[in-house]
């Protein structure tokens, strides 16, 4: 695996996690068998599943797992369902995972599922024969102590519902002993609020921003690029909160009003329609329009690599919110800061679903049952309680948000290698 050279606008997830974990180790002073240990990946797994639909076709899919890094517990990650998905991007990915989990303060290392197919393309029978065909494939590299998938983009509840009866089936039980998966439907030993946990905690660390910049929220113009799970909890958690949503887009479309937009109403148009384009509360605009909104918050909440040194100069935002995962470039990154841009690392920002998780992993463990009202305030007090520590950090030595989180986060990792012992 190569490192990312700091110059390239076409930076994959994987050179720039690789890219950001190096910095860090720069930072921190390392030494190369450390680093080694950071940025290698404990497991990488890859194979084939084939399973035969009811009309007689038979798919052929390529999956992926990965194991980054489990040091500070079993590994923790989603399954990303696309045509695309690749396994440098899966290892991304779960790189991405362990520093979230370490910062957020969870016992989890970091891990990440791929299965390469659309979604789109299967209809709900064919996508659960897919999805157990993908459980017993590799059913070996899954369990509470080894690697504890969870929804990621392509994939929802529903599947890991049956990700969790193909397990415990299998075993001839009514149940999983323990926790095997995460993100599953409430009635299955999901937990409430793990579908808007991730979103609603975006929002809680605008708000954290915000205290800290003397910033008023009912003040702020918010643009949020992709309205999916992430993007659409993130944007009504704002629009509660006060502030005005102005532009929201997703893969096929974007819809503008300068006064704001009726998020509620725009959730249940996307609910009916399947996008936003055509929303009678706004004004159509390219998609890729959204980013360049002239507005106070930006929060990327789609792919990767959106914000690139080619458009990073027509970025209008005070603050950048990462929903997504490594929605910028190093190099865009680089120019956001030179220019003030505040921005909030994805593995801060976006840490409010596996924290969740966590939650409900503890609570599937201990057979126990969480509120809603204790899932929020847990959420909103460790997301305020981490952003402080970092904003601290940063301002203590003088260094961006994104080089405080993953300082924080490598030291615990590499607190977690040296506590272990460095013998096998």
């Amino acid at each position: 695996m190569s490192t990312h050279n700091g110059s390239s606008s076409t930076s994959t997830i994987l050179q720039t996690a690789l890219w950001n974990a190096k910095q860090a180790a720069q930072r921190l002073g390392l030494n190369e068998n450390v680093v080694h240990q950071l940025t290698e990946p404990t497991e990488r797994i890859q194979t084939r599943v084939h399973p035969l639909l009811p009309d007689g076709r038979m798919l052929h899919v390529q999956v992926f797992v990965v194991r980054h890094n489990d040091v500070l517990g079993p590994a923790k990650g989603g399954i990303r369902m696309t045509p695309s998905v690749s396994l440098d991007e899966v290892t991304g990915l779960a790189m991405e995972m362990t520093w979230k989990t370490s910062l957020i303060g969870v016992p989890f290392g970091g891990g990440k599922a791929g299965i390469c197919c659309d979604p789109t393309q299967l209809n709900p029978i064919e996508k659960e024969i897919l999805m157990r065909s993908f459980t017993r494939g590799v059913r070996r590299h899954i369990g509470p102590e080894i690697y504890v998938p969870a929804p990621d983009m392509g994939t929802n509840e529903g599947d890991m519902g049956h990700i969790r009866d193909c397990i415990s089936y299998s075993a001839g039980m009514s149940i999983t002993m323990g926790c095997y998966v995460t993100g599953k439907p409430v009635v299955l030993g999901g937990i409430v609020g793990r579908r808007e946990a991730t979103g609603n905690g975006v929002a809680a660390t605008v708000a954290a921003a915000c205290e800290r910049l003397n910033r008023r929220i009912s003040d702020l113009r918010v643009a949020v690029q992709g309205f999916g799970n992430v993007g659409s909890v993130a944007a009504m958690a704002m629009a509660e909160r006060g502030a005005r949503v102005v532009a929201v887009s997703d893969v096929a479309g974007g819809t503008y009003c300068k006064d704001g937009l009726d998020v509620a109403r725009l959730v249940e148009y996307v609910r009916q329609t399947g996008g936003v384009a055509g929303f009678a509360g706004g004004q159509d605009v390219p998609r890729d329009n959204v980013l360049e909104t002239d507005c106070d918050v930006l929060i990327p909440a789609a792919a990767g690599s959106v914000v690139t040194e080619q458009n990073a100069g027509r970025i209008r935002a005070a603050i950048i919110a990462e929903g997504a995962n490594a929605p910028l470039t190093p190099p865009a990154d680089e120019i956001l800061n030179q220019r003030g841009v505040f921005i909030i690392p994805d593995i801060l920002c976006n840490a409010g679903g596996v924290f969740v998780s966590y939650l409900e992993y503890t609570q599937e463990t201990q057979r126990d049952q969480m509120t809603r009202d204790e899932v929020q305030r847990r959420l909103f007090d460790r997301m305020q309680t981490t952003f402080a520590d970092v904003y601290d950090r940063a301002q203590r030595q003088h260094e961006t948000m994104r080089h405080a989180a993953m300082d924080i986060a490598v030291s615990r990792v590499v607190d977690g290698i040296m506590a272990r012992g460095l013998l096998p």
